[in-house]
């Protein structure tokens, strides 16, 4: 399963990484506003968005790229690792 998380904070990269090999996802974090990044957001099987850490022009282009490419999308107001695992055992539980 891949999987794309924006939003987030910086020093948690690493620890998300390790969290989604856990789940056997690949995975693409964008913490901050990359210039193409809905060209960049491909077509993952889900899209995590931690609302709590992002700007709302970073929200709205992410959501719009997932609406375009029918991606689900899972908001989470909190950008804990213990959220994001949350997120990924029920996803993983749903496919199964």
């Amino acid at each position: 399963m891949s999987v794309v998380i924006v939003g987030g904070h910086d020093r948690m990269v690493c620890r998300y990484k390790k969290i989604c090999k856990k789940y056997n996802c690949r995975a693409k974090i964008f913490t901050q506003m990359a210039t193409g990044m809905d060209k960049q957001i491909g077509r993952p099987d889900l899209l995590v968005l931690f609302t709590n850490t992002i700007s709302h022009k970073m929200a709205k282009c992410a959501v719009d790229e997932a609406r375009r490419s029918e991606i689900e999308v899972i908001r989470c107001h909190t950008s804990s690792g213990n959220a994001l695992m949350e997120i990924l055992e029920r996803e993983v539980q749903k496919r199964v």
